[in-house]
């Protein structure tokens, strides 16, 4: 709460951040930028967390960066400057261009930026060549024009930030259960006898998942915590709701803390199951034999393979001993309801697909699908990264989405895949693709391999970036840039109809309306469907061949027209307009019913052999993480309390006994090298610190981080890169 006021004091004053964190996340105001934790039934009158908070009063910030800021800094020394630094400097307030040769940005006209992309576009010669980049930030609205306008030109070139999170997620439950989005809502939370936690931080990433945990604890549900290190938000928490909490300690959440090693959550899940088996065979009445045998396919492929994995292996590759799976198999087996919750720690190595399968696995034992409290559940980060999706942002879209467009709107449509973030990396290194266009995010400080993407971004004829605030993206650019500012989800977005509202799906398939309250933050801001609609205006009017029509100026002027589109090609979305003005609806969810759109036409075990962790003798692994002071790569400040560091971020976190090994000691400066097919990349100067994490692990925020993971370590069949299981080794560094 402290921390809240001290913000709100830095960016906007108390007065008018009281006012605004009053409107995060109520009926009649805007959608929390910082994660996609679905909103109660009764929500408080405080609706927010913490990093909620900032997120907001980050973005309504009183300060600008506008031409005058520009003209005094050049593009090389803004890039000498930190990434806290530059996020401190307030609000884009103008379009921005970065001519070819020049050293710094200056003011341009919306309709000369709009012209400058359509003439870069056009003069392609392949619609291929454009990369077209999507943040979760972005509302259902404008990720479908978006996606609408990048097909209309002609590629599915469409990566966004779901293929460096949530893509194993998708990619495995798919095929697992026919749906790539979770199964469970607030409601079953409450009716869960079990729930585990893999490779998650709540308390920092998620933290109103805290008051559903919390709430489960009370009506006497188990929780399982799995992670590689312990997180202050899993152990107890203390609600900020409620004073008397406060005053006896909190509530203690996780009732067993299973470590594991860095990629080891497969194995660990393997040892459940394996126990499981075991008292099948002993007991006769562990697993739902019925819901197997009419919803299942698969079991005895599982068992086959549960069989000839050793537990020596599973202990090894774990970390974890059989006695605490055991313990763990004990709850599963009492539990006539269980939960499975994940992020990061599961998506992000080159198993992550597997692992989650595993987990599903775990679930369809017991019967866990389809089931009041029980079922599966990928927690999302970004606001509308999953609503993205379901608005069509994706390089591969099914046919079934190519066919609605076509029907709608004329084509024909591309249909062959496009380029997902890793591959467009490497197509704009390669200069396969030369034009480079982000509705929001950092690109740059989000992806991996920071050098090799720098160096990609750099050889682009053209930049375009749609921002709210100064990034690393913005000067690292094309032969020239420029910079679209738009309107924050806190700010009021008045069009010829009126104010206008957006919306947003949450980690539970929920939709829901968002209303800005502030007055921009200058008259020169456009919100993102007016920027979408005015590339695609001044690209297709520039532009030989025919092109199907749509009124661009139109969906702008009042956004029900887009919504009555968004209802005829999305299913779900019948009557989209009258529902949502009555107020949040649920999209259907198949699985839910335990209909499984998959090619058995039931839930599917997939199984395999246990994956070899490959590391040499003296190699650690390190995976990245959030301090409690950021966002994704936005940087509120340079502490993180919940885990006792301040001051700083070139820190790397390593247990005492790697440090005694390597003859470290806490405050010591290292280099940290990463290892992958030959190739070294080195981060210099990281800052040791000793931390109760797994035996062998190591830890360090990114974006800073981001240097040592490669472009090329990705996860099989997601393309996502390993952010969490990269190879590396750690020396002293040389005095300066």
């Amino acid at each position: 709460m402290l921390a809240t006021l001290r913000h709100a004091h830095r960016d906007t004053g108390l007065w008018r951040g009281t006012k605004l964190l009053l409107k995060i996340n109520q009926r009649d105001g805007f959608d929390c930028q910082s994660c996609a934790w679905p909103n109660p039934e009764h929500r408080h009158v405080a609706e927010f967390c913490e990093n909620g908070a900032k997120a907001a009063l980050d973005e309504a910030t009183t300060r600008l960066c506008d031409a005058r800021f520009f003209a005094a800094h050049s593009v090389v020394e803004l890039s000498r400057q930190s990434d806290f630094w530059l996020g401190q400097q307030g609000r884009l307030a103008q379009p921005m261009l970065l001519k070819a040769g020049a050293t710094h940005y200056a003011p341009v006209a919306w309709e000369t930026a709009f012209t400058l992309i359509a003439r870069e576009l056009n003069a392609l010669s392949s619609p291929d060549e454009a990369v077209f980049y999507t943040s979760g930030r972005t509302s259902n609205e404008a990720a479908f024009l978006y996606q609408l306008f990048v097909r209309q030109f002609g590629t599915n070139n469409l990566p966004d930030c779901s293929n460096m999170c949530h893509e194993s997620s998708g990619s495995a439950l798919t095929e697992s259960i026919g749906v790539g989005k979770g199964t469970v809502s607030l409601a079953d939370f409450e009716r869960a006898e079990l729930i585990f936690i893999f490779g998650q931080n709540p308390g920092t990433n998620h933290p109103r998942m805290l008051s559903a945990l919390q709430s489960a604890k009370r009506r006497g549900a188990t929780i399982i915590n799995v992670n590689p290190l312990p997180e202050a938000g899993t152990q107890r928490f203390k609600n900020p709701q409620e004073p008397l909490n406060l005053l006896v300690g909190g509530t203690r959440l996780a009732d067993l803390f299973l470590q594991v090693r860095v990629g080891g959550d497969l194995a660990l899940v393997r040892g459940i199951i394996k126990e499981l088996l075991a008292k099948e065979r002993e007991l006769g009445s562990v697993l739902d034999h019925t819901f197997i045998r009419e919803h299942t396919a698969g079991y005895e492929a599982l068992v086959a393979s549960v069989e000839t994995t050793s537990w020596q292996d599973i202990e090894r590759d774990s970390g974890v001993t059989r006695a605490e799976l055991s313990q763990a198999a004990a709850l599963a087996m009492r539990a006539k309801s269980i939960i499975c919750c994940w992020a990061m720690g599961l998506t992000q190595n080159k198993h992550a697909v597997a692992t989650i399968q595993e987990v599903v696995n775990m679930l369809l034992l017991g019967g866990n699908i389809g089931r009041e409290g029980a079922g599966v559940c990928p927690v999302r980060g970004h606001s509308n990264v999953q609503g993205d999706r379901t608005m069509g942002i994706y390089e591969k879209p099914p046919a079934v989405l190519i066919d609605a467009l076509e029907r709608r709107f004329g084509g024909p449509l591309p249909r062959a895949p496009g380029l997902d973030v890793v591959d467009s990396i490497r197509a704009l290194h390669a200069r396969r693709a030369k034009v480079f266009v982000g509705l929001g995010g950092n690109f740059l400080s989000a992806t991996p391999d920071t050098d090799f993407t720098a160096e990609a971004l750099s050889r682009c004829s053209l930049t375009v970036q749609i921002s709210t605030k100064l990034n690393r993206s913005h000067l690292v650019t094309g032969r020239s840039a420029l910079i679209l500012p738009c309107l924050g989800r806190s700010e009021r977005d008045r069009q010829v109809s009126g104010e206008q509202f957006v919306t947003v799906e949450d980690s539970m398939s929920i939709i829901s309306a968002s209303r800005g309250s502030l007055e921009p933050a200058s008259p020169e801001l456009r919100s993102e469907p007016a920027i979408v609609a005015g590339i695609a205006r001044h690209t297709f009017a520039r532009r030989s061949a025919p092109t199907p029509s749509v009124d661009w100026q139109a969906l702008v002027e009042d956004y029900d027209g887009i919504r009555d589109h968004i209802e005829a090609v999305i299913p779900g979305f019948v009557a989209f307009n009258q529902r949502i003005k009555q107020g949040p609806f649920t999209l259907p969810n198949a699985v839910r019913e335990r209909v499984f759109h998959t090619a058995t036409g039931k839930a599917n075990f997939v199984s395999g052999p246990l994956p070899t962790l490959e590391r040499e003798p003296l190699e650690l692994v390190m995976m990245t993480i959030r301090s409690h002071d950021q966002f994704n790569t936005t940087i509120y400040g340079l502490d993180d309390r919940y885990r006792g560091i301040y001051n700083g971020r070139r820190v790397i976190l390593m247990h005492a006994d790697d440090m005694a090994e390597r003859g470290l000691h806490q405050g010591d400066k290292v280099d940290v090298t990463s290892h992958f097919q030959g190739v070294r990349r080195v981060a210099p100067r990281f800052t040791v610190v000793p931390f109760k994490v797994s035996r062998g692990a190591t830890a360090m925020y990114y974006p800073e981080a981001n240097v040592l993971v490669p472009v090329d370590s990705v996860a099989l069949r997601s393309n996502t890169p390993t952010s969490k299981y990269v190879r590396i080794t750690v020396a002293k560094s040389p005095p300066e």
